[in-house]
Parts: C-alpha cells; sequence; structure tokens
C-alpha cells in the first residue's frame, strides 16, 4: 500500500510502527453550527478509509476530536444567551445523527477539548521549560524560532512568511510567526486557572494534547482538509516534536476543497450547503457516490448537475442488483474461484495506491456491465458476492430508499383495496403478489390493511 504524504510531497509505502495496527488522528468540527457537505467530505473519506485499513486486515485506533470552545463558539452562544458548553453539547450530538445518516462509523475515540485541558496544560508546562514556550502577561506563545524545520509540512520558508502580509501582527509576540497556546481570558468568556493566569487553550495545541493523550508520542497518521495544512497541522506538528524530540506523524493526507463556483465552501464566505440539507435533497447513497467518485486529494465542484450526475450513476448500480436480488435471492455466498480472486486483486490494486476510489468505481461499474450482459448466473452470484464484500468500505445501501418506498406501498395499499371494493380480486391479488415478490407482507384485518416490511 502506498500513501501520498504530504510531508515528503510524494506516495510512500505504507508501513505502520506497530505490525497489524493503525494509529490514525483526524481533524473534527468545530462545533458551533451544523455540518455543511465541504465538513462532510474529510469525515466520509477517512471513515472509507479507515474501512479499507480495516478491510485489509489492520486494527486501527481512530480518533476525531470535537474543538468545543472556540472564539467562534463563544460569540454564536453570546448571541443565542445560553453557554458555551449548551452550545456545543447541541451541535455534537447534531453532528452524530448527520454522520451516522452519511454511514459514517463511529470513531474509537471522540475527545472533546474541554475534557483535556489538564492535559494541555501539562503539555504547556513542558514545552516552556524546555524553552520551546514564553510568557507575555497571560498568554503563551511558541517559540517558532526555536524549532528549525518549521515550514516543512506545508513547503514553506518562514522568511518568507515573515515578509508576507498575512502574518498575523501581535506586539506581544517575539515573533510574528510565533502561535498561541494559551489565551489569557476577557471578561466574560469561559476560563480556567492556569500556571500563566485565568484563561483557555489556544486552538492548536488541543489536537496535539489529544491525539498524544490516545495515540502515544508518535503515530501513524494524521489526516483532514488541506485547508488545515498551515497553520494547524504546521503548529501541530512543531509543538508535538519539540515535546518529545522525535518524529510524531509517519504520514499526513489531506483531501481537497469543495468549491462552489471556484470558490471554497466555507461558513465565513456564506456558500454552505448542509449535510442535513444535502442528505434531506439527495440522500446517503447519492452523496457518497459524488465524495467517493472523484480522488480525495482533488478538488470538487459542488452543484446541482454534478450531483444529479451522482445520484443517476449510483441508481445504474442500484437497480442493477435489485433485479439481481430479485433473481438469485441474498444468499450469494460463492466458492472463490480464480475470477473472484483476480478481481478483488484488481480493487485492492487501485485503493492501495493512495485511496484511489474513482477506479475502484469504475472497476464496479464493469462488473454491473457485465452482470447485464451475461447468462451466466453462477458469475452473477460471484460479482454480487463482490459487490457485498467492498461496501464495506464503500458505504452504500443497495436497497431502495425506504421513506419513499413506504409512499408506493402507500399507494399500491389504496389502490388494491379499491380493486376490493369493486370486488376486482384477481387485480387485487396481483397487487398483493406483486407487494410480496418485493418483501412486503400484507395483513387484512377488521381494523382495515396492514403491511410491514418482511
Amino acid at each position: 500500500m502506498r500513501i501520498y504524504n504530504t510531508l515528503s510531497g510524494q506516495k510512500e509505502e505504507f508501513v505502520p510502527l506497530k505490525p497489524g495496527t493503525v494509529k490514525m488522528y483526524v481533524c473534527g468540527p468545530t462545533v458551533y453550527s451544523f455540518i455543511h457537505i465541504g465538513n462532510a467530505r474529510p469525515a466520509v473519506i477517512f471513515d472509507s478509509f479507515r474501512r479499507y485499513l480495516e478491510y485489509r486486515g489492520f486494527s486501527v485506533i481512530y480518533v476525531q476530536n470535537f474543538t468545543d470552545i472556540d472564539d467562534k463558539i463563544i460569540k454564536a452562544a453570546n448571541a443565542e444567551g445560553i453557554s458555551p458548553k449548551t452550545l456545543a453539547d447541541r451541535y455534537i450530538s447534531e453532528y452524530f445523527k448527520d454522520s451516522c445518516a452519511l454511514g459514517i462509523k463511529p470513531a474509537t475515540y471522540h475527545p472533546r477539548t474541554t475534557d483535556f485541558v489538564d492535559n494541555i496544560k501539562e503539555f504547556i508546562a513542558a514545552l516552556e521549560k524546555k524553552k520551546f514556550a514564553y510568557q507575555r502577561g497571560n498568554d503563551v506563545y511558541f517559540d517558532v524560532s526555536a524549532f528549525p524545520s518549521y515550514g516543512a509540512l506545508s513547503h514553506r520558508n518562514p522568511a518568507d512568511m515573515r515578509a508576507g502580509s498575512r502574518v498575523e501582527v501581535n506586539e506581544n509576540k517575539d515573533d510574528p510567526l510565533d502561535f498561541v497556546l494559551w489565551k489569557g481570558s476577557k471578561p466574560e468568556e469561559p476560563k480556567w486557572e492556569s500556571p500563566w493566569g485565568e484563561g483557555r487553550p489556544g486552538w492548536h495545541i488541543e489536537c496535539s494534547a489529544m491525539s498524544t493523550t490516545l495515540l502515544g508520542d508518535a503515530f501513524d497518521i494524521h489526516a483532514g482538509g488541506n485547508d488545515l495544512i498551515f497553520p494547524h497541522h504546521e503548529d501541530e506538528r512543531a509543538q508535538s516534536e519539540a515535546l518529545t524530540g522525535k518524529k510524531w506523524v509517519s504520514y499526513w493526507m489531506h483531501n481537497g476543497m469543495i468549491s462552489v463556483k471556484d470558490e471554497k465552501m466555507s461558513k465565513s464566505v456564506g456558500n454552505i450547503f448542509s449535510a442535513r440539507e444535502a442528505l434531506k435533497v439527495y440522500g446517503k447513497n447519492t452523496i457518497r457516490m459524488y465524495l467517493l467518485s472523484k480522488h480525495y486529494r482533488s478538488p470538487i465542484e459542488f452543484s446541482p448537475e454534478r450531483m444529479e450526475e451522482a445520484r443517476s450513476a449510483f441508481s445504474r448500480i442500484s437497480r442493477v442488483i435489485n433485479e439481481v436480488d430479485k433473481k438469485i435471492g441474498h444468499d450469494f455466498k460463492v466458492v472463490e474461484d480464480e475470477f473472484v480472486k483476480t478481481q478483488r486483486s484488481k480493487m485492492i490494486e487501485v485503493l492501495d495506491d493512495d485511496f484511489n476510489t474513482p477506479q475502484a468505481l469504475s472497476l464496479i461499474f464493469d462488473l454491473v456491465s457485465e452482470m447485464i450482459s451475461t447468462e451466466d448466473t453462477e458469475k452473477i452470484k460471484k460479482i454480487r458476492f463482490l459487490l457485498d464484500e467492498w461496501n464495506y468500505f464503500l458505504g452504500f445501501d443497495f436497497e431502495p430508499d425506504r421513506k419513499n418506498a413506504d409512499e408506493l406501498v402507500d399507494l399500491a395499499i389504496k389502490l388494491r383495496n379499491d380493486a376490493r371494493m369493486r370486488k376486482d380480486y384477481k387485480q387485487s391479488d396481483e397487487i398483493r403478489k406483486k407487494l410480496e415478490d418485493y418483501g412486503i407482507e400484507v395483513m387484512d384485518s377488521p381494523e382495515g390493511t396492514k403491511w410491514r416490511w418482511k
């Protein structure tokens, strides 16, 4: 298996630190509102990659955090007249509803920043002791000049960054590149006691403290959107390696951004489409098809046209599978012959090449086409077996959407009842038989007709 490592700028052979086990950390959302479809991309992509690692036989320890204290959270909570914790609790709960609807497997750990404040304070104190941090008032900053390889992850030259206009100007800092580890408290803000006075953690230190606490001083994969490479991941790497004196993360994986009319989708721009709204309009399968149809490192455009293309692509697969399942049933266990082994090897080959999901979907479309064209029932069963096996990491629901199906069943039941009222028992029986063929049990009673999925 080869993974593109942002740090080296090339694909590298994947060799975990501990054979058979993968430790993986993925940056999660700042919980001040509902997640949008751009937030959903890393959530779905790295969930699928995690599942693929499991499919390949690895035991995966997967951490995805929640930033539950932040300027945006405080501002949103103040606007509603509630506490930041109440706001964060609400949107963490809403995140789990959306992630479940998207078919995302819960992480091994879902740490929250506010549960790790003591760990964060210990981390900062250790950096200060090693002369990598300094205090100004009630703030504590990381000394970038003390870390020679700063900029290696983002492939930026610190001298050029200092000269650039983007660098934050702050008179308290010794160097404009230095970043905050601990922020002195302001009136009416959440705060914790610390050796540097009352305050709260900076953004970057949160992930370093949570990941090292849960995964150790060194782990295999750190992932997130490529908008986090600088400054967030660059700063995480600097403070973590400064503390431990060794390489912190073996492989850095970053997904490309979702854009709307050539502009990055973000809450600050205001061009977001919430994951929940997308689920209502398009459904889980279309969203996953859309997100997996483009290589994870590439940018992807969000538009009604792209979503309809994804809907059509999934519908083609689903339609064929449902027709096949009617013919062969759901018991498609097969003898693993040369055909099965060859197709499985093809799938592993493309996904072992930096998780190339577009190529994986292309293989699936080829096999679906073969199911349509062949009369060989045994081959159809083998293909259906493979599709079921691979769906572990693709995460589709091949069954028809139940919500829409329920409405159609209600309509069929009404038509059947109308036929019975007319004493057209032939049509009534035909409708009942057709419903049973689709796995629906019809029950007539004095209280009326009821039905249920078998």
